[in-house]
C-alpha cells in the first residue's frame, strides 16, 4: 500500500478568529502555532504548509504569568558592534502587543522558508475588530489558556 501524500491543490484552509482577552501568552501562541502548522488535520504532512488563518483579536489583553512581565527580556541586534537592545516583555507588550504575539508565535515555527509561509497567515490585532469578516472566521476557544486569577 501506497503513503498518501497531499499536494498543494488538496489543502483546504479554514480561517479562526481567537479572542486573547485574559489568556496566557505561551499557551496561546503554541496552540496557534500548532494550527498554522496544521497538526490538527488527519493529512498533516510536515514538509508542507498545510496549516489554516488565525487571527488574534484583544491582542493588548494578553498575560504572562509569574513575574515573567518584569523578569524575561526581548533582544534585538542591530548588526553593528554593540548594537545590542534589550527590554522587558511587559515594555513590548504595552507598547506594541501584536509585536510581541507575532514573535512570540514566530518561534515556535519553523526556521526557514516554510516557516515565513506560514506566519504570513496570521492576523494580529491589538482591539476586538478585525476586516476579515468576509472569510466567515470560527471562532477558536482555548479554555486551558485562560488566567486563573489568584
Amino acid at each position: 500500500m501506497r503513503t498518501y501524500s497531499p499536494s498543494a491543490t488538496e489543502i483546504e484552509r479554514d480561517w479562526f478568529v481567537v479572542d486573547a482577552t485574559d489568556l496566557v501568552l505561551g499557551r496561546m501562541s503554541s496552540e496557534v502555532a500548532g494550527i498554522l502548522r496544521g497538526k490538527h488535520k488527519a493529512t498533516f504532512t510536515p514538509h508542507l504548509d498545510m496549516g489554516d488563518h488565525v487571527i488574534i483579536v484583544n491582542a493588548s489583553k494578553v498575560v504572562l504569568t509569574k513575574d515573567k512581565a518584569n523578569t524575561k527580556m526581548v533582544y534585538r541586534h542591530s548588526g553593528y558592534p554593540g548594537g545590542i537592545k534589550e527590554e522587558t516583555y511587559g515594555n513590548l507588550l504595552d507598547r506594541r502587543p501584536e509585536a510581541a504575539i507575532r514573535r512570540t508565535i514566530k518561534g515556535m515555527l519553523p526556521k526557514g522558508r516554510l516557516g515565513r509561509q506560514m506566519i504570513t497567515k496570521l492576523k494580529v490585532y491589538g482591539g476586538p475588530d478585525h476586516p476579515h469578516a468576509a472569510q466567515q472566521p470560527k471562532p477558536l476557544t482555548i479554555e486551558h489558556a485562560r488566567a486563573v486569577a489568584r
